[in-house]
């Protein structure tokens, strides 16, 4: 949670340069960072794209496909919760191979989200990385998708939480290891990372809890009911423009 100190830029103030909205959290010295990827890093849901791309381009069979696409649609319709749609949406690539799966992420993030991430977080990363801060990524996307995506701001796949499932040999299994989302974020960052978290970085009210153990917390391009909870709780809110 936010201490408010004074070096970071509050969401009462305007809104500040993209400069200066880095310069903020340099300021913070923090030693453990933690983003959201979806919305925070880059603008739009890529695993909601990568879903409905991956059955475009047959990489998930046409018998899948059928239970899938309306069992999203019930999600949206509220029927089906966060948690159990997003592990849904790895354990449908059960039988396929991994490294067919991640050519595919390599192939649809390059070509459809690359060009929205956010130039102030890429190169927020990258300075923090330069100052021996420890990047780490926390998404209920599938890890295929958010390694690939990552990696453009220097963090490396060991230090990705995201939703993922066990392996059968070369190939995926429906077995799920972790959906990192709601409380599911903050316990993950407990258990994998194990370390005081100096500054988080989410968009959405599923990365509250999330943002609840860090230090400073900061809500990028809030969602609603997160813009809300972040200023009850003084958390900075910033706003880039993809």
């Amino acid at each position: 949670m936010m201490s408010g100190d004074s070096t970071a830029v509050t969401q009462s103030a305007p809104a500040p340069a993209p400069q200066d909205f880095v310069e903020s959290i340099l300021q913070l010295r923090p030693r453990v960072a933690v983003f959201d990827c979806d919305g925070t890093l880059w603008s739009g849901d890529a695993g909601a794209e990568f879903f409905y791309w991956e059955i475009e381009h047959g990489l998930i069979s046409p018998e899948v496909a059928a239970w899938a696409l309306p069992r999203y649609r019930d999600y949206k319709a509220g029927k089906v919760d966060e948690e159990t749609m997003c592990g849904e949406m790895v354990t449908i690539h059960r039988g396929i191979n991994v490294e067919n799966i991640r050519h595919a992420a390599a192939e649809f993030f390059h070509e459809h989200v690359a060009k929205r991430i956010f130039p102030e977080l890429q190169e927020l990363t990258r300075r923090l990385a330069e100052k021996g801060c420890h990047l780490w990524a926390v998404s209920s996307t599938n890890e295929w998708v958010i390694t690939e995506g990552v990696r453009r701001f220097g963090i490396p796949a060991e230090h990705v939480i995201a939703a993922c499932v066990q392996m059968d040999g070369d190939r995926a299994s429906a077995r799920l290891l972790r959906v990192p989302t709601g409380q599911g974020k903050a316990k993950a960052i407990r258990e994998v990372i194990g370390r005081p978290i100096s500054v988080a970085f989410g968009n959405s009210v599923h990365d509250a809890a999330m943002l609840e153990v860090a230090r400073h917390a900061f809500a990028i391009n809030p969602n609603p009911d997160l813009e809300i909870m972040a200023a009850e709780r003084d958390w900075t809110i910033y706003k880039p423009i993809a």
